[in-house]
């Protein structure tokens, strides 16, 4: 792929993006509508789709920022829908695909059937999860789908490989092929648990936010790579780069309160523009592959219209064998009482939703142009995989939006809860710091020599929290370093950083001991963390 020619895809896909947000549309909609528009205009240069470039350098940036932004102790909570969905159902999937495929075109092998199967079975549920946080999803439903997201990749991919192995005739047994995926599992967790452990020791020890944040762009890569590359058992053994990956997100953004407030903000502004140039590009180069597919089919020894119909009904078994899934997924355990005690049912409605969110992305064109030359029917291959992958954004994207305001699947008690939540949070953390101004007032203000009233003057000012930043700016033009660091003005800085803190440290136990929800605490977090750099900022301009 040219250098300017990446630009100008670049341009363009971020052009409509930014007209998408303008007009509120979808925007991985209307960039494929785009892409493929100007993929049949003849002399437009062809973007051939690289699968190293997209597995490596896209993929684990996405799948990294997602998870950092995802809650560990919702993630757990919701474990068993997310296995279910991002494992069992991705196994499903490529199962009856290769089977209704290999029924279709009984000269196409097995092996080839299931690597289709393979190739179309991972959702990207980068559109769901857009559409679903615009018109206000459920926490619950918003966090399955993001857990499927970052583990479906990892089941589908492992399961592609075993599948090329069948094809290449170096695959053994059933037993093989599921010690493959152990192998693959337990390394890539292992992988990014130490990842996360580095970058946690060596964020600890670098007090600067921008290198901080430096180092944690490359921790996605680093991850992926590592585990992709390790092979303790054989060449066929490695690990699941996506899992290292997802795995670091998860322990690095459970353990992101711990950091300091301007690496927190400065990783949320880093990791918001990376998500948006990666997505913008990854659905422009959806639709850009347009011509090399026509062009595969050509060559296919099959008759066309055979092939258009089989991709078509390719695409309606791909988003039909999720649907009964996902309600069985659920009513079943629920009926058999497996995993213990009864739990909480899922409305239909919620269930329905879920079903209708099989959007395929970039992995499988990736994964599809990454099928070896020679292989039986890679042709075919990558046709349907086009056709599912373009098919199902258009048509599940397109419906998505007025299928959730049909059903009415909105919670509309949870912000009520969330902002009781919020509340009670607010009154533990204003508790602790009232007690903790006490002690400043009784151990530092009280020993200044000011006059008492002034004294009172100060902590008022503490409690109210009332912005003080010219009166700083102008004592520190007239004082020396040393003035500077004494004068009430220092002192009235530093105590009110401490409430800060301790108003943090009152958040945080009460989301450690259950009662503060994690996207309610992220939330205060952000106030807290902008008020506590302006302190920050303050302080520093006055004593340099």
């Amino acid at each position: 792929m040219e250098t300017l020619t990446l630009v100008g895809v670049l341009a363009g896909s971020l052009g409509l993006t930014a007209l998408a947000r303008r007009y509120n549309l979808s925007a991985p909609l209307l960039i494929v509508v785009v892409a493929l528009g100007i993929a049949l205009i003849p002399g437009v240069p062809r973007i051939e789709l690289e699968p190293e470039l997209i597995l490596t350098v896209v993929l684990p940036p996405l799948l990294y920022s997602t998870s950092l932004e995802s809650s560990l102790t919702h993630f757990r909570a919701s474990l068993r829908p997310i296995v279910s969905l991002g494992v069992l159902l991705v196994a499903l999937t490529a199962v009856v695909v290769a089977f209704v495929v290999h029924l279709l075109l009984p000269d196409l092998p097995w092996a080839s059937a299931l690597v289709l199967g393979a190739v179309v079975s991972p959702p990207d549920a980068v559109t769901a999860v857009a559409i679903g946080r615009k018109l206000g999803l459920p926490r619950g439903i918003m966090t399955v789908l993001t857990g499927e997201s970052l583990v479906n990749d990892a089941a589908a991919l492992t399961l592609y490989k075993v599948a090329l192995a069948a094809v290449a005739g170096t695959a053994g047994s059933i037993g093989h092929g599921f010690a493959v995926f152990v192998v693959a599992t337990v390394l890539g967790i292992a992988v990014g648990l130490v990842a996360g452990f580095v970058v946690v020791f060596i964020r600890g020890r670098l007090d600067d936010p921008l290198l901080e944040s430096a180092f944690g762009i490359i921790v996605p890569f680093a991850a992926y790579v590592t585990a992709e590359h390790l092979h303790p058992f054989g060449s066929e053994f490695s690990g699941s780069g996506v899992l290292a990956v997802v795995t670091a997100g998860l322990y690095l953004g459970h353990r992101a309160l711990n950091a300091s407030p301007a690496t927190r903000m400065q990783d949320r502004s880093v990791w918001a523009s990376i998500d948006v140039l990666l997505e913008a590009l990854v659905f422009a180069l959806m639709g850009l592959q347009l011509p090399f597919v026509l062009d595969g089919a050509q060559h296919a020894a099959r008759d066309n219209g055979t092939l258009a119909l089989v991709a078509l009904v390719v695409l309606a078994v791909t988003m039909l064998v999720r649907i009964p899934a996902v309600f069985l997924s659920s009513y079943l355990p629920r009926t058999l009482r497996l995993f213990g005690r009864a739990r909480e049912g899922t409305s239909w409605r919620a269930l329905a939703v879920v079903s209708w969110t099989g959007m395929r992305g970039v992995v499988t064109l990736a994964a599809a142009a990454g099928v070896p030359t020679g292989t039986p029917g890679r042709e075919e291959i990558q046709l349907f995989a086009f056709t599912v992958a373009v098919g199902t954004v258009l048509i599940q994207g397109l419906t998505l939006p007025p299928l959730i305001r049909l059903l009415k699947v909105q919670d509309p008690d949870e912000a009520a809860r969330d902002e009781a939540e919020e509340l009670a949070a607010r009154e533990v953390a204003q508790k602790a710091a009232h007690q903790r101004l006490r002690e400043i007032t009784k151990e530092r203000l009280s020993t200044l020599d000011m006059p008492e009233e002034k004294v009172t003057r100060l902590r008022q000012r503490l409690e109210r929290l009332v912005d003080t930043r010219y009166r700083f700016a102008k004592a520190a033009i007239t004082m020396s370093g040393e003035e500077r660091s004494a004068s009430p003005q220092a002192q009235f800085a530093k105590a009110r950083k401490e409430l800060l803190l301790t108003q943090r440290a009152a958040l945080i136990e009460e989301n450690r001991a259950g009662r503060l929800d994690d996207a309610v605490l992220n939330k205060v977090l952000r106030e807290l963390d902008l008020e506590e750099l302006s302190v920050s900022n303050s302080l520093t301009n006055r004593m340099s």
